[in-house]
């Protein structure tokens, strides 16, 4: 796997500068809480390769999403980090990010990075909406002595945002109880049912933020994830709401996160390639 540029996708360098992009993304390799498959900290290198392999037209919009510029920060080092120092460093690193007025786009790593993004968000949005796309419910308060685990990805967010989660499947009986009634979209309750992207929207404030952990999507799609739980989301489902999210909302940043690329198969790598590039143009196609 050898990258041909220096810039996401390969894009002319005048688009990918900080100062022309309308969009950052930041990568943050940590894999430290992983309790399962190991990897997600290689992941970026492989999404950025599918991507330069991606083409840049989207059929659905009808756009070139990468036309607004995107700028690709080196990678976070927190590699050797303790989950508290990586909390820690990716909450500084987002609070001076929005201090840029970008549009700002994040990759993991497990979804532990997600715990200090999501707080830097709720302190600059007041009313804010988590989307949480996940196999799992992340609602633990504490797991393998710390509150910073992957595991506990949006217990913090849960307390003082508007958190809704869709795809769940799997869980740990002592999360039961810090569930909030009408606002988990378990995966077996979504198949059959036409309504609840109306109704989970209709929950949503204005501004939301999505955090999107791969292993959302069924194993059959995207094996490539510490735990790829069987029974999920279907590729034209997860677009199918991505897209009236951004349409019906205002959606101020997104991360992905848990994709840990397994050579012999790259096919998931290109469907995360993919997806980032269609939410961009979710994004884009709006304004």
């Amino acid at each position: 796997m050898k990258l041909q540029t220096n810039t996401y996708a390969g894009i002319p360098e005048e688009m990918a500068t900080l100062k022309n992009a309308e969009v950052i993304l930041t990568s943050i390799p940590y894999d430290g809480t992983s309790t399962w498959g190991k990897g997600a900290d290689k992941g970026f290198e492989a999404f950025l390769y599918a991507s330069e392999n991606m083409e840049l037209y989207d059929i659905e919009t009808g756009t070139e999403p990468y036309k607004h510029g995107v700028y690709l920060e080196s990678p976070m080092k927190v590699k050797e980090d303790t989950p508290e120092e990586m909390v820690a460093k990716v909450y500084a690193k987002t609070q001076e990010l929005l201090k840029k007025k970008k549009f700002l786009t994040f990759f993991g790593g497990e979804h532990s990075v997600s715990i200090g993004i999501l707080r830097a968000f709720a302190e600059k949005y007041k009313n804010l909406t988590v989307l949480q796309l996940d196999a799992h419910t992340d609602l633990r308060q504490k797991y393998h002595g710390t509150k910073y685990n992957h595991a506990c990805a949006v217990a913090e967010a849960q307390r003082y945002t508007n958190l809704l989660q869709v795809g769940i499947r799997s869980m740990d009986i002592s999360e039961k109880k810090y569930l909030q009634k009408g606002k988990v979209y378990f995966a077996h309750e979504i198949m059959d049912n036409d309504f609840w992207m109306e109704e989970c929207i209709g929950k949503m404030t204005d501004q939301v933020y999505i955090t999107l952990d791969l292993d959302v999507f069924d194993g059959s799609i995207m094996p490539s994830t510490g735990t790829p739980e069987p029974g999920g989301m279907h590729w034209y489902q997860v677009l199918q709401f991505l897209r009236m999210v951004f349409r019906r909302r205002n959606v101020v940043g997104f991360d992905i996160v848990e994709l840990a690329p397994n050579p012999n198969n790259q096919a998931p790598d290109f469907l995360t390639a993919k997806l980032y590039y269609k939410m961009l143009a979710y994004l884009f196609d709006k304004k």
